[in-house]
């Protein structure tokens, strides 16, 4: 898998080619439509997979049968390396899921990580992150993050995260205003990724009470 970024600008799923590593965008919005455009400014798109699937094999009656193939692990989210900048403090791994995300039959792993901090709730990121590119060679080596959902530039906090059928969902809570308290969000937006034609796609769903 090759990261890459993309963007939408409607609640519907969309994905395009994005912007680089340093195109964060702005996290305090005075108008709701603002802060929903940035909300949909976060797909992730990353290269696809190719998955070989063995040939089928009939077992002689003389022969036994080959031990069951061994189960890739999932990568330990607080091992990886996180581009994020906390300055001295630590990088916290908050929440993180695991599953087969993109079909080729090893599993990724979700994790949503923040700076560290005694007081406040720092803006948060979410990456996807894989198995070390030599997993083959040598020992320790860390895994890298391959996508970017959300970037702690963008000033977004990450309620609530899950992993099912390989829809990753999240609840994004954001501030309306530069006069909203940092510690208390006052705008919300659920929204789930999914790997579709070799890329990850964002979908928005619809705002309460809307038509």
């Amino acid at each position: 898998m090759q990261p890459s970024a993309g963007s939408a600008s409607a609640p519907s799923s969309s994905a395009a080619p994005g912007a680089g590593p340093d195109a964060g965008l702005p996290h305090t919005r005075t108008r709701w439509v603002h802060w929903i455009a940035t909300a949909l400014a976060l797909t992730a798109v990353v290269g696809g997979t190719v998955a070989l699937q063995p040939t089928d094999a009939t077992a002689t009656p003389d022969r036994a049968a080959p031990p069951p193939a061994r189960t890739a692990s999932a990568p330990d989210a607080r091992a990886a390396a996180y581009p994020v900048d906390c300055g001295r403090a630590a990088v916290d791994v908050v929440q993180h899921a695991s599953g087969d995300l993109d079909g080729d039959g090893r599993p990724e792993t979700v994790a949503v990580v923040r700076c560290h901090s005694e007081l406040g709730t720092p803006p948060s990121g979410i990456y996807v992150i894989a198995p070390a590119s030599n997993s083959a060679g040598k020992h320790g080596a860390k895994p890298r993050v391959v996508s970017t959902f959300l970037k702690p530039t963008e000033g977004m906090s990450v309620q609530r995260l899950t992993l099912r059928d390989a829809t990753v969902s999240a609840t994004l809570l954001g501030y309306s205003s530069q006069q909203v308290p940092r510690c208390c969000p006052d705008l919300e937006r659920n929204v789930n990724w999914r790997w579709q034609e070799d890329k990850f796609v964002l979908k928005a769903m619809p705002l309460p009470g809307s038509v």
